[in-house]
């Protein structure tokens, strides 16, 4: 036995014998001796975990030696991990240099990858918050603006967010009395354009916002929205509107449309020359709304200080400039360092405020009149400024452009002494290093920075507008808004990102009325890429997709906007859901789709507006003498390209009819129906309202009471033109006769109440037990509103046949005639109870016991 173990223990040593290790030592244990080191082993490893055990033999199956890997590192020596491979001596210059150089390259990497990687993390939680707020103040909205938790507010979330039950969603958080004021001081011009649209006269939408926005100086952001409006006036050349107001288009009825003029360029292809000379254009109106809003606040402070400004009797431009620089850089009797005197006054920074102030041809005058003097210093500067300034594009040929750069490179790239004007206009006349974008003392403020590129922008280099577009999303709203809010939508609308302006907006509450005016000038002038609707987010209007330029949602923006207020001002509303339309002709089918939303929205303004004189004149109506008038609407019908009659009515009436029924508004559906012509739907929905009231309790409601008053107004007139005859009509008519005789049951006039329900011929009552059995088969005939209420208008019958004994019974008339008139009333209590039996099955056993009751109290 003894030999067989020490054979085993001899082949067990041969299996691994391969892989023996010389560094360490042979173990030659018992297993008694093994288990008692194992156990000192582990009560000197306190934090020695089962997991770190599981892991070591995981790793082992995976042929990782866990141990001499640990062993590696707890003897790594990192002091030397960054210092040459081979020891530099002291006096190897250039391997010091190199060395160096990598190690700055190698920081720079590491430094770079750090600032990287907290830039994406932040991005991250940017991102990740606003789409956080975007979707609870979307939450909000469909629950009305308000945290609730009681059931009827749940009950609208869950509408909301299910097909056409959205109909009947909240109009939103209520309104301040500020916000109204502001709303109100808009839609004027949002009404004057359609006006001017359904004329097929042009519109100076913008000029009537701006007078708007100018209504509200109130406002904290007012001045920044004011400007927006003004750059986008002067990128789509609108003239100034007229003062007052309502006659602000008079003077353009002869003028070329406004109307899409930009869409086909703009929503075409983008490497076009018409679409280069669009963006020629956006640059050049941006640049120029910058230089009047300069030249404002040249005029504004030179009022403000005129002892300092020393402006004198001379009112001209150049001597505004004058007096402008004496204030910001003549300080304690001597000008600023590096601003250059040329015949005694400042005259690059001169040049450069006239040409900042788009006065280029007065800067030209100035240059002519001081022209030897600059020719002494820089003698080719004239002949360059001239061409530059006479240029209609502000652009020098190549052979000038490269002459400036060799004067800019050889006296004032690396001068700490240049003037920094002149080295400004250098840059502009010569477009030099656009990818350096700043002058020091020139580009002070944000507005002087964005002018500056804009003047060298050229659709020829770099990109043109499109590289600077990159460049300035590069930077984000946190690089422009930091001091000043509200300025990075203005920024990209400078540069035509117009979609993007416009989402800028919407992001702030106190900025989404103009977010949403802003839009529809926007659209109004074909300068706006509407989504198809596939591509519309339910969270964001705005749309942006790598394959395809943004894209903002028009109609998502005007229904969250006038959802606030359509239930006030149903009529307001419609004016701008008509602008929805605007984006009609955009191609592969999102015209299409707008116009067929805009349709929706109109029909979701019918379903959420009050009833009454308002809701009449938005859809039409009836006169007393039975005439039809038309609606806003349907006044307004080319504005929604609804081409015909017959088109409003299906798109229009009876599909909001439909929805109206859906949200159990049935007077409204049937007078809509009615307005479209649809008399035999207007007669069934007319029955089985009427069937309804009379099975409910809540019959005599008010809303019960407008449903009766509607027929009757409806039936009569039906009956005067000979429409809609047939079952629905007779059976509205009877139903009708039910409920006067359950009036004048609720008076006490049992008679009156006999009388009417024999009158509508529904129960046999002369005891003709043939013609009994004939009714009860024709029952399953008649109309299901009248089949339903069978268990309401036969007790009621009995009861005045009850009621009338009782009182015959009581009565001091001749004995004789009250016993006919008795014996008749038992024939016909014992008639219904005939017919009432045959038709057993369709009431409850409860009816057919208390009809038994009467029927008994009657044959006594």
């Amino acid at each position: 036995m003894a030999s067989d173990l020490s054979s085993l223990l001899n082949s067990s040593r041969a299996l691994n014998s391969h892989l023996s290790r010389p560094d360490l030592p042979s173990v030659n244990l018992s297993l008694d001796q093994i288990e008692a080191q194992s156990r000192r082993l582990v009560s000197r490893q306190p934090g020695a975990s089962s997991d770190a055990d599981r892991a070591n033999y995981l790793l082992a199956q995976a042929h990782v030696d866990a141990p001499a890997l640990a062993n590696s590192i707890a003897h790594l020596n990192t002091s030397s991990t960054f210092s040459p491979l081979q020891p530099l001596q002291d006096t190897d210059v250039s391997g010091y240099l190199r060395h160096a150089h990598e190690q700055n390259l190698i920081s720079t990497i590491e430094e770079g990858r750090r600032e990287t990687q907290e830039h994406f993390y932040r991005l991250l939680e940017e991102r990740s918050h606003k789409d956080w707020e975007a979707k609870k103040r979307r939450v909000f909205e469909e629950l009305g603006g308000r945290a609730t938790s009681d059931s009827k507010a749940l009950a609208e979330m869950k509408k909301s967010f299910h097909g056409k039950a959205a109909l009947a969603a909240s109009t939103g958080p209520s309104l301040t009395l500020q916000m109204q004021s502001k709303m109100m001081a808009y839609d004027r011009a949002i009404s004057e354009l359609n006006a001017a649209r359904l004329r097929g006269t042009s519109c100076p939408i913008i000029h009537l916002l701006m007078q708007a926005a100018a209504s509200l100086n109130s406002e904290p952001s007012s001045q920044q929205i004011l400007q927006n409006f003004h750059v986008l006036a002067k990128i789509t050349s609108e003239p100034p509107a007229l003062p007052p107001v309502e006659h602000a288009g008079a003077h353009i009825l002869n003028a070329p449309l406004f109307e899409r003029k930009y869409a086909r360029v703009y929503l075409g292809d983008s490497d076009s020359r018409e679409a280069a000379a669009l963006r020629i254009q956006i640059a050049k109106g941006s640049r120029e709304a910058l230089e009047d809003q300069f030249w404002d606040i040249i005029e504004r402070t030179i009022q403000s200080r005129p002892m300092e400004a020393r402006l004198g009797g001379d009112p001209s431009v150049a001597n505004k400039i004058r007096a402008f620089l004496l204030m910001r850089y003549y300080k304690n009797g001597q000008w600023e360092d590096r601003i250059e005197l040329v015949a005694g006054q400042p005259l690059w920074a001169k040049l450069y405020y006239l040409v900042r102030t788009g006065h280029a041809q007065e800067a030209l005058d100035e240059a002519l009149k001081s022209q030897q003097a600059i020719e002494h210093r820089e003698d080719s500067f004239m002949n360059h400024f001239r061409s530059w300034v006479e240029s209609p594009e502000r652009r020098l040929p190549k052979p000038h452009r490269d002459h400036l750069q060799t004067v800019y490179n050889a006296h004032m790239l690396h001068s700490a002494s240049a003037d920094p004007f002149k080295l400004a206009l250098y840059k502009l006349m010569g477009k030099l290093e656009p990818s350096r974008r700043t002058v020091s003392q020139v580009t002070m403020t944000t507005e002087d920075w964005l002018w500056f590129q804009l003047a060298m922008v050229d659709e020829e280099e770099e990109g043109g507008l499109r590289g600077l577009t990159e460049v300035l999303l590069s930077y984000g709203e946190r690089h422009f808004d930091g001091t000043k809010r509200g300025v990075w939508p203005g920024v990209l609308l400078m540069c035509g990102q117009f979609e993007r302006s416009v989402a800028a907006l919407w992001e702030h509450p106190e900025t989404e009325i103009e977010a949403v005016h802003l839009a529809i000038a926007l659209a109004y002038h074909g300068l706006l890429r509407v989504p198809s609707r596939a591509e519309t987010s339910d969270i964001s209007p705005l749309t942006l997709s790598p394959l395809s330029p943004p894209a903002l949602s028009l109609p998502m923006l005007i229904w969250r906007y006038v959802r606030q207020f359509v239930k006030m001002d149903a009529k307001e509303a419609l004016q701008y859901v008509y602008c929805v339309c605007l984006s009609a002709d955009q191609g592969d089918g999102v015209g299409r789709e707008n116009v067929e939303t805009a349709w929706e929205l109109v029909r979701r303004i019918i379903v959420l507006a009050h009833s009454g004189p308002a809701w009449e004149e938005l859809v039409g109506g009836f006169r007393p003498d039975g005439t039809r008038f038309s609606g806003i609407i349907e006044q307004g019908a080319t504005l929604l390209h609804l081409q015909n009659t017959a088109q409003y009515n299906e798109q229009i009436l009876i599909r909001a009819a439909r929805d109206s029924e859906e949200n159990d508004r049935i007077p409204e559906a049937i007078k809509l129906y009615n307005l479209a012509g649809d008399y035999g739907t207007v007669i069934s929905c007319l029955a089985q309202a009427l069937g309804n009231t009379l099975a409910q309790p809540a019959g005599e409601s008010d809303k019960g009471k407008i449903i009766e008053r509607t027929a009757v107004e409806i039936l009569r007139h039906y009956e005067r033109t000979n429409r809609a005859v047939g079952k629905d009509r007779d059976a509205a008519v009877r139903l009708l006769r039910i409920r006067e005789a359950l009036n004048a049951k609720s008076s006490g006039r049992f008679d009156v109440v006999l009388e009417i329900m024999e009158s509508t011929d529904l129960i046999p009552l002369d005891g003709d037990v043939a013609k009994i059995t004939r009714k009860a088969e024709e029952f399953k005939d008649l109309h299901d509103a009248l089949q339903r209420n069978l268990q309401v208008y036969l007790p009621l019958t009995m009861e005045a046949l009850a009621a009338v004994h009782q009182s015959i019974k009581n009565s001091a008339t001749a004995e004789t005639t009250r016993q006919m008139t008795l014996t008749t009333l038992r024939k016909k209590s014992r008639s219904l109870m005939v017919f009432g039996g045959i038709l057993k099955y369709r009431m409850s056993p409860d009816v057919y016991s208390y009809l038994a009751r009467l029927d008994v109290e009657i044959a006594l």
